[in-house]
């Protein structure tokens, strides 16, 4: 009998779990629920305030790529499920399924008074452009701050990295442009150690970095708001003409009302299998899910897939009638890329590991992105 097997979300977790169960079984009649039928591949917004990477360099239209994996695709967002997790409601109906994977990824916290003030990065291309714009429009004299915060509620979701990302490209930028000395660069956050996670010895390089390129910082004091020209904090005030901001991230809002388990962070619970809590055949990857870790278990696309992967073979075992036993590896790697260059941080359970500012590491994360891209495309 052909199983029907139901994924939430187009992001890395989503299509690495249609990948993976697509390989395991080529009858399976798989199904993908989303807004729209397209790939972002985020981690390369970080190039388009410079103008080295546009909009339609890093989004790919999906249909080619569903086609010939044999995936239907179901466009409208999903508004919640039902019958145990046998049903997703979405905008435009009813999926039935004999297994669920849930991967569509959360939302950022914004109840910061005045955060609309602030251009948060990773929302999408949109957002890229934004910074690409107001930096082409700031004049001499003009502030960039920068920074991110957590949720308090659940540690691991937050997304730090690709904030110091945007910090090091836009100071090379503007070092390319020649406008540096004239522009002051501010990283700050409640964080009394901003990007622990990473590892002891990264937060202390990246501290030193920030100082040596005449960045100032500001952490370890709790924001209170922005405003149109600066960022509020228990620890005073941060001039602004342009804020780039990170908030912490939380479920999608349609979880509450699902009946799924909930973290206290809004997060989706689930195992080290990644079986959501009290569900049959239910599974989570990603940034929608609150899975068993260590306090610096990352959110971000690599662990994401590793999680969509074991999700999917584990929901294949099931359906087979054997027993879910593949636990998704823990394991950070991320490439802090500065424009020209590259810092490789490296974390698992046993290791830890940061290489310099290197070339050759901003070129490895450029060929990774066509390699992934191409995949797709």
């Amino acid at each position: 009998m052909t199983k029907r097997i139901t994924i939430i979300g187009t992001g890395f977790a989503g299509l690495a779990a249609a990948e993976k169960y697509r390989k395991l079984d080529a009858k399976a009649e798989i199904t993908i629920i989303g807004k729209q039928a397209e790939f972002v591949f985020l981690p390369s917004l970080i190039w388009i305030p410079s103008g080295r990477r546009k909009g339609s360099d890093i989004v790919v239209p999906l249909e080619p790529y569903f086609k010939r994996r044999n995936i239907k695709f179901h466009h409208g967002a999903a508004t919640g499920i039902e019958n145990n997790g046998r049903t997703v409601l979405t905008e435009n109906g009813k999926i039935e399924n004999d297994g669920l994977v849930i991967a569509c990824g959360g939302r950022f916290i914004k109840k910061l008074p005045g955060i609309e003030h602030a251009i948060t990065p990773c929302e999408g291309v949109k957002s890229a452009e934004a910074i690409r714009d107001r930096l082409a429009a700031l004049k001499p004299g003009s502030t960039v701050v920068v920074g991110f915060s957590g949720n308090p509620k659940e540690p691991a979701a937050m997304r730090g990295g690709p904030m110091f990302e945007f910090l090091f490209g836009i100071d090379q930028q503007l070092r390319q442009e020649g406008r540096r000395d004239d522009i002051k660069m501010v990283f700050f956050s409640p964080a009394p150690k901003p990007g622990i996670r990473l590892g002891e010895k990264a937060v202390e390089k990246l501290v030193e970095r920030m100082k040596k390129q005449n960045i100032e910082i500001h952490t370890g004091h709790k924001m209170k708001r922005f405003e149109v020209d600066k960022v509020v904090t228990e620890g005073g005030e941060i001039s602004a003409d342009l804020i780039l901001f990170m908030p912490g991230m939380t479920g999608n809002k349609w979880f509450a009302g699902s009946g799924l388990p909930i973290s206290e962070g809004g997060l989706i619970k689930a195992n080290a299998l990644c079986q959501v809590d009290g569900f049959d055949k239910v599974y989570v990857a990603g940034d929608s899910g609150s899975l068993p870790g260590p306090g610096w278990l990352p959110k971000q696309a690599h662990m994401a897939e590793l999680q969509a992967r074991a999700a999917a073979q584990n929901l294949h075992n099931e359906l087979a009638g054997k027993s879910a036993s593949e636990k998704f590896k823990t394991e950070l790697v991320c490439i802090v890329d500065s424009g020209d260059k590259g810092s490789l941080v490296y974390r698992t359970e046993k290791h830890s590991l940061m290489l310099p500012n290197l070339r050759l590491l901003h070129w490895a994360k450029r060929i990774f992105e066509g390699w992934h891209l191409r995949q797709y495309r």
